[in-house]
């Protein structure tokens, strides 16, 4: 049976009496459409959690002195935390993710050296320090203390002037830059009427969070739902709104998730938070889809005929709106493979980037090698992965940058940065191409609609 008549009779499955479905991928579901990863809200935790999972890799990497050092820190003031979260009835774990993303535990951190922009534990604007949360903020003299606390050369001398200025700017008073926040959340949770609503909007801001509820059509839902249900293709306006902020504001709460996971692993176990930062050090979270250790890799080119690997055949990719470059169609046949839950989730991009764009097809420039062939070819140590790379498993593969219009580029850092959040890839961008790994939830979300199978 082709592979596509195979997908309109999964998709027809689900629901005899709305007839036939068409895989959409960004448009929902709906009489005419399926679409295996989009929003549901029976599985909004799963969503969640998936996302604090996808978008960890950039507290590994972000974080001064690494994860486990900023963890002790951030740690180190959960006494006064939980003393102010429960005088506030808020959540401590909240409040402590919050410190950990904006100041990695450091109350005297600056966002520059214009002191009416962030500053302090909380990351607090001077203006929303004096304007809305009852904080004491004189920037002129705490600029001039930061400049003569920069050239002490006595450490007494230095915490003498460190406690000045927390009297003139109580925003590097850890207690008071808390207590300040706590007042945030309260304020923001009644203008928005949800807990998750809040946090998601300390750096979103309240009001460009209300407009793209207000462009989505429904107040007091669920970030997930407003974050996970707007795409270009559905509540497209919505979207453009969480899009257009560019400072990764969109993704404010499942970073907080992601914190608190960390936070809750170094009280748990911290040499496991250790190992997780050692496998988060490659330029991408790809080793923590596909740990080395225990993820097999294709030796040498006769191992590239296994069973577990299924040919690209052109037609199928083409239907997909992918094709092969003219370098990886004259490669040998083995390399010309993937693993079935790495070609489910290339099919699902490709078209995804078609259904919005609208134009050529993605382009792939690379999928399986061996490990011997890419020591002789060199290929995997680019500086975007690490070698041997996940090519030589099956799960990995490269897409062309070359572009066909700015839509195309601009439709494929959406599936990117989706398909990123729904924890099933890792990908990195190198000079001429975006190297995708697949992790192991692909096959059990996508290749049920596609004919593939899990793993």
């Amino acid at each position: 049976m082709a592979v596509a008549a195979v997908v309109v009779l999964l998709l027809a499955g689900r629901d005899q009496q709305a007839g036939p479905r068409h895989l959409a991928p960004g448009r929902g579901r709906t009489d005419t459409t399926a679409d295996p990863l989009a929003y549901d809200s029976r599985r909004r935790a799963e969503f969640e959690a998936r996302a604090a999972a996808g978008l960890s890799h950039v507290l590994y990497d972000k974080s001064p002195g690494g994860v486990p050092a900023t963890a002790r820190r951030v740690a180190s003031l959960r006494p006064t935390i939980d003393d102010v979260a429960r005088r506030a009835h808020q959540d401590p774990d909240t409040l402590e993710a919050i410190v950990f993303l904006e100041s990695a535990g450091r109350p005297d951190v600056a966002a520059s050296d214009d002191l009416s922009s962030a500053a302090g534990l909380t990351q607090i604007l001077a203006q929303t320090a004096t304007g809305l949360l009852g904080l004491k903020v004189d920037v002129a003299a705490s600029e001039k203390l930061t400049r003569s606390i920069g050239r002490s050369t006595s450490l007494a001398h230095r915490r003498r002037l460190l406690a000045q200025r927390r009297r003139v700017d109580e925003r590097f008073d850890p207690r008071k830059a808390l207590e300040a926040t706590t007042r945030y959340l309260e304020f923001a949770k009644g203008r928005l009427g949800r807990d998750d609503l809040a946090v998601e909007s300390y750096h979103m801001g309240v009001g460009n969070l209300q407009n793209a509820l207000k462009a989505y059509g429904e107040d007091g839902i669920p970030y997930t739902q407003l974050f996970f249900d707007s795409t270009p293709l559905r509540h497209a306006a919505a979207w453009r709104i969480l899009a257009g902020l560019g400072d990764d504001s969109s993704t404010y709460l499942w970073r907080i998730g992601a914190a608190k996971a960390i936070m809750a692993l170094y009280r748990r176990d911290p040499a496991a938070l250790a190992r997780q930062a050692r496998l988060q050090a490659a330029p991408s979270a790809e080793n923590v889809l596909r740990p080395p250790a225990s993820t097999p890799r294709f030796g040498d080119d006769a191992a590239l005929r296994s069973d577990a690997l299924v040919a690209l055949d052109p037609p199928v990719l083409a239907a997909a709106r992918v094709r092969l470059s003219r370098a990886l169609a004259a490669a040998p046949a083995g390399t010309r493979t993937l693993r079935p839950p790495a070609l489910a989730l290339l099919r699902y991009l490709g078209q995804g980037v078609a259904a919005i764009a609208r134009t050529s097809p993605l382009v792939l420039s690379a999928a399986t090698r061996s490990v011997a062939g890419e020591a002789t070819s060199g290929e995997g140590g680019a500086g975007i992965e690490a070698s041997p790379s996940l090519h030589t498993t099956g799960y990995a593969f490269d897409v062309s940058r070359a572009y066909r219009t700015p839509a195309q580029a601009q439709a494929f850092q959406f599936w990117l940065d989706r398909l990123t959040a729904l924890d099933l890839i890792a990908w990195t961008r190198g000079p001429d191409s975006i190297h995708v790994a697949v992790g192991p939830r692909a096959g059990a979300l996508v290749g049920p609609m596609l004919g593939a199978t899990s793993g």
